[in-house]
């Protein structure tokens, strides 16, 4: 399509508030009034985080490399030598692949009862939000 018709649909506004953001839900669902779910731009940078923390290596077609791995370790003996492993790859993952996204305030990885436990802090770059959020070997608190 050329001429007036295509410069107008280039020009027109998203629905909303302008300037506001919204983002796709994860995971993936119908919200109450039947369309797909939305969210904002911090709570997206979470979903992100949690998808990278449960992605496993070759996961992803495209992307081999994408994720953490962490998934991989649901049957592995815990321990504390695991733990400070996890926490190094952990903040490597994050900053490759979301370093454009958050700014790791802390992050600390620990071992308990049987159970890993992740504790992150981040700044999520394009609002500076301050966030944390607390994720376990059998998924996110």
């Amino acid at each position: 399509m050329t001429g007036p018709a295509a410069r107008q649909m280039i020009t027109l506004a998203a629905p909303g508030p302008p300037g506001r953001r919204t983002d796709l839900a994860f995971p993936f669902r119908v919200d109450g009034r039947g369309r797909t779910a939305a969210t904002d731009y911090d709570r997206h940078a979470r979903d992100m985080i949690e998808l990278l923390l449960f992605t496993r290596a070759g996961e992803r077609v495209m992307r081999p490399d994408f994720g953490c791995g962490l998934a991989d370790l649901t049957f592995e003996p815990n321990s504390p030598e695991l733990a400070a492993s996890l926490q190094i790859s952990i903040q490597a993952a994050l900053q490759r692949w979301l370093g454009d996204v958050v700014d790791i305030a802390g992050l600390d990885v620990e071992s308990q009862d049987g159970t890993l436990r992740i504790t992150l802090s981040y700044i999520v770059r394009a609002t500076g939000s301050p966030s944390s959020a607390v994720f376990t070997s059998g998924g996110a608190v």
